[in-house]
């Protein structure tokens, strides 16, 4: 078997392997090339596996996004996708050989991270990949959707003073573009969305063509700061694809939009983020279903010092962190100190505070799941009372991490 880089000359094989491995068709892509989800292929960044007589028979490719960490800071990452072999060809090691493949020239490229959403949450564990955020849909009856009035002092003086108008996606895809970026920069766990996506219409909505109606906010000074993508289906229950907002009021606002909408029987919210306070701010708290959590962005480190040393930190202490990556055949034991929102990250050889894979490094990294967690769970090992709880204290974020973007 070989694996090779592909190039624009590469492109329709690419796709062609990609869809039979997934036993689809592909879409008719409109007449620029765009309007379907893989419109933003970078085939400079694709691989294809070859069986000897080199006929193809896997896929793998990668996006140049750049992804917020804890604290602000962007470091580009190479996003997964288009990952799939032919049903003739599996279990013969073709996944794992392009995987290998991809991951050194990631590293090679620079990057710090791998990230990729899982179509199976039992694939790309043993690859070094762990679930770093998870989003959630709430489910609303219309009849039972209002919101409270806030109890807190002072509430009412921070109220929102914006407006919202119900636009055409053609005719606000500029607004949206900024909206998003905006948001994506101040908000941990979200990814860049490069404006070629937006020009070719790459993805899913509100990028992709597909009929929606857009609310856009704007705040007091008539500047956009929030848009909410929906449509309402034939059972007469609207569908809210994707809320961005800057700030909680802007959520709240866009939320009381859409739950409030006439000739509506449900209302469904697809992306909220965990621990969001809108089922509390309902006046009837049991009226939100909120469904189980599903696993979104999965979070792979290919340099741990400088992955490490890349986010933002809201506690003060050390960590010996003792890293196994099988999947590579590495091993390292790192000083992890931590001062004044800054860390450095070195080799050492004294005695670990926690043993960890590196998935589940990469499962702690953007501070949505405790390191205690792990270690209550059998994955994580702490060799001595405390380092827990320091670990915690040193991961948390300021922000809940949550990404929305599909790729």
């Amino acid at each position: 078997m070989k694996i090779r880089p592909t190039t624009d000359q590469d492109h329709e094989v690419f796709l062609d392997t990609l869809h039979t491995a997934f036993g689809l068709f592909p879409e008719t892509p409109a007449e620029d090339g765009g309007g379907v989800w893989w419109s933003a292929f970078e085939m400079e960044r694709g691989l294809l596996a070859l069986a000897e007589d080199g006929r193809p028979v896997g896929t793998a490719a990668s996006y140049s996004f750049e992804l917020t960490l804890p604290g602000g800071a962007l470091v580009p990452v190479g996003g997964v996708t288009a990952v799939g072999v032919l049903p003739s060809h599996r279990r013969r090691g073709v996944l794992g050989a392009m995987m290998r493949h991809q991951l050194t020239e990631l590293r090679a490229r620079g990057d710090l991270l791998s990230v990729l959403l899982a179509s199976e949450a039992t694939i790309y564990g043993r690859f070094g990949y762990g679930p770093a955020t998870f989003t959630q849909r709430l489910t609303v009856p219309r009849r039972r959707a209002a919101l409270a009035v806030p109890r807190a002092r002072g509430t009412a003086d921070g109220a929102d003073t914006g407006s919202i108008e119900v636009l055409r996606r053609a005719d606000c895809a500029k607004v949206l573009e900024e909206v998003y970026d905006r948001y994506r920069r101040a908000q941990p766990g979200a990814l860049s969305r490069p404006h070629r996506w937006w020009a070719l219409r790459a993805g899913q909505p509100p990028i992709a063509p597909a009929p929606r109606h857009v609310a856009v906010h704007r705040d007091a000074d008539g500047i956009p700061d929030g848009y909410v993508s929906y449509a309402v289906g034939d059972d007469r229950t609207l569908t809210a694809d994707e809320t961005i907002a800057t700030d909680d009021a802007v959520f709240t606002a866009l939320a009381r939009f859409v739950l409030e909408h006439d000739l509506v029987s449900t209302v469904v919210l697809k992306h909220v983020p965990p621990e969001h306070p809108l089922r509390l701010q309902l006046a009837d708290l049991r009226a939100g279903e909120v469904g189980s959590p599903d696993d979104w962005l999965w979070v792979r480190l290919l340099d741990v010092p400088g992955a490490l040393t890349a986010r933002g930190w809201f506690s003060d202490g050390e960590l010996v962190l003792d890293v196994d990556d099988p999947f590579l055949g590495e091993h390292g034991r790192y000083l992890l100190t931590v001062r004044d929102g800054k860390a450095e990250c070195v080799p050492t050889d004294r005695e670990p505070d926690l043993s960890l894979d590196v998935r589940d490094l990469g499962a702690v990294y953007l501070g949505g799941t405790a390191p205690s967690t792990l270690v209550r769970a059998g994955h994580v090992r702490a060799h001595r009372p405390g380092a827990a709880v320091l670990a915690d204290a040193l991961f948390r974020g300021d922000r809940t991490p949550h990404c929305l973007h599909w790729f």
